[in-house]
């Protein structure tokens, strides 16, 4: 049976070109293929670069998804694509083509301005930062200031998850719940930040902790990655949880993504 070829998306931008490969990675996932390879050009000034990215897609047999603000760049990648059967997804336009007639508004055709440095960059930015010092209760004073707390036992996706929050500007702590550690006094205590329990089932927790060992090159009947301890810790974890009175999301069968939403819809 011959290999197959490896499937290629081109994602290009007069801007970084993050939007664009977000929508082609989130895209690529719901496919049951790993034979796909993505590759970014951002920064495009020039009708010559996209005349080269659309001859690359077409030697490859490739399609080209990009965000190109500047309507002279914009008419180049239409065009040729077009004259040489390269199929090219528009990420942004259609948007903003919604814009134009919906609200009878003209676009700046400013490229980045996404990524500008206003107040929304500098929040997210020490919300990173944030999120990296505060991280797997490394310093209990985090949890009085931060925005979210996120409880559960280890590998239920908290630190994953505080760094997605964090990009979105939301200061977020992580605290493992462990059954011979006494959670710090500073978890209970009345602040203005959300508290929300992360949960999972034993069978998924097993194998993730099972798979984790291999990674580290450690046995992987450890008794970390035991049903008998993951059954004590969870548990534990939902005493905890109960004492907090905080909400619980299953984490069991979510994306980072979808988790994210979830705590985003309670800080609403």
């Amino acid at each position: 049976m011959p290999e197959e070829r490896q499937k290629i998306i081109i994602v290009c931008s007069d801007a970084i070109g993050e939007t664009a490969e977000a929508v082609a990675r989130a895209t690529t996932r719901q496919f049951a293929t790993e034979q796909v390879k993505i590759k970014r050009y951002g920064n495009i000034k020039h009708e010559d670069e996209i005349k080269a990215i659309i001859a690359e897609a077409a030697i490859t047999g490739g399609f080209i998804a990009y965000t190109l603000v500047q309507p002279e760049l914009r008419d180049t990648m239409r065009e040729e694509t077009i004259r040489h059967g390269v199929r090219a997804v528009d990420v942004m336009g259609p948007m903003m083509q919604a814009f134009i007639d919906t609200f009878n508004d003209s676009p700046k055709y400013k490229p980045g301005l996404l990524h500008e440095m206003d107040d929304n960059y500098y929040r997210k930015i020490e919300a990173i930062e944030f999120a990296v010092k505060y991280d797997d209760g490394k310093d209990a004073r985090g949890l009085l200031q931060a925005q979210v707390v996120l409880v559960g036992v280890s590998r239920t996706s908290k630190t994953p998850l505080s760094i997605f929050l964090a990009h979105k500007g939301i200061k977020t702590a992580n605290y493992p719940l462990t059954i011979e550690v006494k959670p710090p006094e500073e978890l209970f205590m009345k602040s203005n930040g959300l508290i929300v329990g992360l949960t999972m089932n034993p069978e998924r927790l097993l194998k993730i902790r099972t798979e984790r060992l291999k990674a580290l090159g450690l046995p992987g009947r450890a008794h970390y990655a035991s049903m008998e301890r993951i059954v004590k810790e969870l548990a534990f974890s939902d005493e905890m949880m109960n004492r907090l009175r905080c909400p619980v999301i299953d984490v069991s069968e979510k994306a980072i993504e979808e988790t994210a939403g979830l705590i985003m819809d309670m800080l609403v």
